[in-house]
């Protein structure tokens, strides 16, 4: 599932190539936005911006109009010159927005919602997001204490819920509790301040970092591919830093994996 970081640079490589244009072509296979088109037509409109906000991504039109796109588990957007081939079949596409000198495709996006501002504000799952990891106003002290009225939630699904922080996945869950040196499986409440402030500073920099990083996620700092994730995914193998065997085990409601080292994050 593509998680903030990625959602952040789709959304910055959206601005910056639509940003400012006007629109002279949109076609979708969702019936939903195929019907707003039909009321008020897109094309025509300047794109006014494109934003992320955790995991969902705004492209904004002039006269008030939004579209609100969420990737789950398989969407992504991508940009071409006209004429240029598309890197995914035609059967992926869901929306096209087409300017003079870009064309931008969502390919298997499974949220995309048309909204007013009124009616964005009033989105239920988007209305209720927590602090925004990668947010220009992000306020620490504000997600720390976020986390903290949680304090019966397990750390790792606490941090997977985006209306405590917006942006986290499963990746940076575990990567952030392992440089944070905090068990996943920890309850919210058993951990301290300074603990707490730890994680939150860690997952906004793990996260920003890897905004800057557009090719595979890297927690490490280790320039061999191969060892760019402490502990996602590495189930037996030994911790690079005390060699313990890496442990894993579905966490929460949604049965997430969670990966830790017993050596250093221990309970």
């Amino acid at each position: 599932m593509p998680e903030g970081d990625t959602i952040f640079r789709s959304a910055r490589t959206l601005h910056r190539a639509l940003g400012g244009s006007t629109v002279t072509g949109f076609e979708t296979q969702l019936a939903a936005l195929a019907r707003v088109d039909a009321d008020q037509p897109i094309v025509g409109r300047t794109v006014e911006y494109a934003r992320a906000t955790g995991k969902w991504l705004q492209i904004g039109f002039s006269g008030d109009l939004v579209l609100l796109t969420h990737m789950l588990m398989s969407g992504s957007w991508h940009i071409y010159r006209p004429g240029e081939a598309w890197q995914k079949s035609r059967y992926h596409m869901r929306v096209v927005v087409a300017t003079p000198a870009i064309i931008a495709v969502a390919f298997n996006v499974q949220v995309a919602e048309f909204h007013t501002s009124r009616s964005l504000a009033r989105r239920q799952g988007f209305n209720q997001l927590g602090p925004d990891v990668l947010g220009a106003d992000f306020d620490e002290a504000a997600a720390v204490a976020s986390l903290a009225s949680n304090p019966d939630l397990e750390l790792g699904v606490a941090l997977l819920s985006q209306s405590i922080l917006a942006g986290l996945g499963n990746v940076f869950k575990s990567e952030v509790c392992f440089v944070a040196g905090v068990n996943p499986f920890e309850r919210v409440g058993e951990l301290s301040k300074m603990q707490l402030n730890s994680l939150v500073s860690t997952a906004r920099k793990l996260m920003a970092a890897n905004v800057a990083n557009a090719g595979m996620r890297q927690t490490t700092g280790s320039p061999d591919p191969e060892e760019r994730l402490w502990v996602y995914q590495r189930t037996g193998q030994p911790c690079r830093q005390c060699g313990a065997a890496i442990l894993s085990r579905k966490q929460g409601i949604d049965a997430r994996t969670s990966f830790w080292c017993p050596g250093c994050q221990s309970v």
